[in-house]
Order: C-alpha cells, then sequence, then structure tokens
C-alpha cells in the first residue's frame, strides 16, 4: 500500500489525474510479456516536466518505487511493479514541441507515438524511421534501446536520440546533450539513458534525428523453398554492402498465420519482405543487385509494390504477424523472445533454432529483422498444459545461449527487464559490475524500477 502522506500529497499535486483504482493500478502492471503482472498501488499521470519532477521528489522523499510507463507494449516485463509503488504513465505529455526542419531533428514528449510523429511529419518531407512494429511512445523506444524493421539502413534508437532531458532519483532535471550531430564534450549521457529501462530516471523530452523522404521506395516480397537458402540471400546482401531499407523474414509457420488473419494467399514457404530507398537510379541498382544474389539461391518471383497504398498493404501483414501468431494459435500464451548474433552466424543459429522447435513440439513461429542479424520467436505455451511451460523455458534457453556462443547478444531489441537478467552477466560479465556501480551513484535508494536489468539492493 501507498504511503498515506504520499497518497495525499500526490492527490493535491495532480488530482483527478491520480488513482489508487484497482482497475487502473491492474492495467498499468500488464505488458504483452509472457511473464505474469504485477501493479502499482499508484498511478499517476503528469503533463509536463515540472509534474514528473515534483511526483518524483515526492516519491523519493518517502523511499517509494517509481516504474515509468508509456504505452505498455514492453516484452521482458519491463514496467512491471514489483515492489509496488507509483506507476508515472507518461502518455499524456504527447506534444510535438518543435520541428527544426533545416537541420533534420524534432523535439517531442515521451509520449508522442511513433505514428503520431510520422503523421505530424508528412508535409514536411521528413521521416522518422525506427518502427519496432508496436505503436510504442518515443519515451519507451528511447528506454528499451528499440529498433526494428528499418534498423539495417538507419539504425536503432541509440543511432537516432540526438538529446534527452531527464529528471533523475533525486528529482533534478538535466539535459544530456545539445542539438549538434556531434559533440566530444564529456560522457555520452545520452547512451546511457538510452536502453536504460527508467532504472536512472524518467526521460521527458527526446530530441530525435530526422530523415528526407526518399525520392524512391520500393517494396517487395519474395518466397523461398528452404529457409538456408533465404537467410544466405540476406547474408549475401549484406555482405556485399546493399544498402537495402528493411530485410525481414517470416516463416513458414508466422506466413500461414498471416494467411489466415489478414486474409492474403501468400505461397506457405519462408518469406523475406524488402525495401529500398533512394533516387530511381540508386534504387533500380539495389533491386537489380538483390535480384540477381536471390536468384542464385532459387528464389521464388518476387511481388512488388510502389504505390504508397500498396507498400502499406505489404507492410501492415508483415507489423500484423505479431498480432497473427496469436488469433491463429487460439487458446495460447506467446512467449515473444529475441536474439541478435553477427550476421555470418546467422544461418547456422537459425538452422539449428528450427531444429530445437522441431524437437520441442511446441508452436514457435520466428520472424526478424535479419538484415542485422536479429530474430525473435513466438514461443506458443497452450493453456492448461504445464509441461509447455518448461519446454518453452528450455527453447529460449537453448536459443539465448546459442546466440552467446555465436558471439551474439541475449536481446535484440525487447530490452531485458525481468525476463532476461539471468543472462547478462554470461553476456558481459564485470561489465555488469560498471553498471551497478552507476546505479549506485545515480540511484543509491534503488527507486527507479527496481529488481530490473541487473539484481541491486541499493
Amino acid at each position: 500500500m501507498i504511503d498515506q502522506g504520499l497518497a495525499a500529497q500526490l492527490e493535491a499535486l495532480l488530482g483527478d489525474r491520480f488513482t489508487c483504482s484497482p482497475g487502473v493500478c491492474t492495467e498499468h502492471g500488464r505488458d504483452i510479456s509472457h511473464l505474469d503482472p504485477h501493479s502499482p498501488d499508484a498511478v499517476v499521470f503528469p503533463l509536463s516536466t515540472e509534474e514528473v519532477q515534483a511526483v518524483v521528489k515526492a516519491c523519493a522523499a518517502h523511499g517509494t518505487p517509481i516504474v515509468p510507463y508509456g504505452v505498455g507494449t514492453s516484452l521482458e516485463g519491463n514496467i512491471h511493479a514489483l515492489r509496488g509503488g507509483v506507476c508515472i504513465d507518461l502518455s499524456r505529455m504527447d506534444k510535438i514541441l518543435k520541428v527544426n526542419q533545416n537541420d533534420l531533428d524534432v523535439v517531442v514528449e515521451p509520449g508522442v507515438t511513433r505514428l503520431q510523429l510520422n503523421e505530424y511529419l508528412r508535409d514536411t518531407g521528413l521521416f522518422f524511421p525506427i518502427d519496432p512494429g508496436a505503436n510504442a511512445t518515443i519515451g519507451g523506444m528511447a528506454s528499451t534501446r528499440a529498433s526494428g524493421t528499418n534498423a539495417v539502413r538507419y539504425g536503432t534508437m541509440k543511432d537516432n536520440v540526438l538529446s534527452l532531458e531527464v529528471v533523475t532519483p533525486s528529482g533534478e532535471v538535466i539535459r544530456t546533450a545539445r542539438r549538434a550531430r556531434k559533440s566530444s564534450a564529456g560522457y555520452d549521457l545520452t547512451r546511457l539513458y538510452v536502453g536504460s529501462e527508467g532504472t536512472l530516471g524518467i526521460i521527458t523530452e527526446v530530441t530525435l534525428r530526422l530523415y528526407g523522404m526518399p525520392e524512391k521506395i520500393a517494396s517487395a516480397v519474395c518466397p523461398f523453398d528452404d529457409i538456408g537458402n533465404a537467410i544466405q540471400s540476406v547474408m549475401e546482401t549484406i555482405q556485399l554492402g546493399v544498402p537495402i531499407a528493411r530485410i525481414e523474414f517470416l516463416d513458414t509457420q508466422t506466413i500461414r498465420a498471416v494467411n489466415h488473419v489478414s486474409k492474403l494467399d501468400l505461397p506457405e514457404s519462408p518469406h523475406l519482405f524488402l525495401e529500398f530507398h533512394g533516387t530511381e537510379q540508386g534504387v533500380d541498382e539495389q533491386v537489380a543487385l538483390v535480384s540477381e544474389i536471390f536468384a542464385g539461391n532459387g528464389a521464388g518471383a518476387f511481388q512488388w509494390a510502389e504505390k504508397p497504398e500498396d507498400r502499406t498493404k505489404l507492410w501492415q501483414a508483415r507489423h500484423d504477424a505479431a498480432l497473427s501468431i496469436p488469433a491463429y494459435a487460439t487458446n495460447t500464451r506467446q512467449w515473444w523472445t529475441d536474439i541478435c548474433v553477427p550476421i555470418s552466424r546467422l544461418a547456422d543459429c537459425i538452422a539449428e533454432t528450427h531444429a530445437d522447435i522441431a524437437e520441442s513440439g511446441l508452436y514457435a513461429p520466428m520472424l526478424g529483422h535479419v538484415g542485422d542479424g536479429n530474430f525473435h520467436l513466438a514461443i506458443c505455451q497452450r493453456e492448461g498444459e504445464p509441461e509447455d511451460v518448461e519446454r518453452a523455458k528450455t527453447l529460449n534457453d537453448r536459443l539465448v545461449r546459442r546466440a552467446l556462443a555465436a558471439g551474439g547478444t541475449c536481446t535484440g531489441e525487447h530490452g531485458v527487464g525481468r525476463g532476461k537478467m539471468a543472462y547478462l552477466e554470461e553476456e558481459l560479465g564485470g561489465s555488469v559490475d560498471v553498471m551497478r556501480s552507476i546505479k549506485q551513484a545515480l540511484d543509491p535508494g534503488n527507486i527507479m524500477n527496481p529488481d530490473k536489468i541487473f539484481h541491486f539492493q541499493g
């Protein structure tokens, strides 16, 4: 239970934007992960940095845990309130503060979503490329170092956040950098907070890099008879330096689910979804080279889309995969997991993982941003079948350890949260002790999203 003195203080500050309603707290204690939810004791809905600052100061004075919240699309229990406390829902801080069109950047509040931002930018000739699939908030995407379908060309959030405004655990407001495209002034605090999952402070403003809309965009989908040939095509495309914007893999199980739910008629075989950005000549050159690579690996016929509405339909099918799988595999609970490996190890890792899936007896569709060595499993556990849970744990563990043995990471873009904590020290060794030292220095009371990323007592 939240301290009554703190409750009175927050209610006086925020009025009806402070609540201990069980329904609201329950809603803010669950994400879309496989992990059991944990609800906060109270939820607040600030409208400004000043209000966030006041909430943090009040919670710090009472030693009350704080959990930041965007829209709840995290996949590793990142927003679970394991010690109760106060959830700071930043979704109402959703203003686009300034577009610096000539400098190709934009300043936004953390509750702005990626679709909202690109809709706002539509008439400027600019766009923000990071696309994790879900319509996540910019603050949440920065906190988890999100990436998604465009990362192979445009990078991840760490490459596209220029500066942050952050409320620290003591209630101080800091700015991590200026808008300049580069700086060698001091520690890189921006990248310290990007990916920190709310464990070091609350992001209240984000300055993002923008890009000009390409002269030409062409999208395609291409089937393969064999997973190995599909992934070999990806590896050759990347190793030859083709500046492809997106190259996505869906296995047969995922295609079957997408066909069923989205009413498509794609061949039920492994597919690659592609997108090319650039000038007319540049895109034509990319297409010719990739077509040659794919033909050499036994690819089927390409289906092309260049009109915006056709490209949207094509990529909507890819994005809908995450919703199609549970709709197809009814009465199951999905364990979404991901890893990322060096591109040269991708084919072996995917082949061995598919063999593990077959051995497990589980339905576990695979899809991923294979252009940067990242792929996901949706491990489906049947309701009322406890042995599925153990099989899923084994499958996930083998997947992660295979990635680590290949020089990869336990989490390509979902963050650590609570779901991947067990693997962090195996992956990074003594670096985790350095992280604990940073946490100790910035949040000695351990009030900021405790029990995430690594164990820390405070």
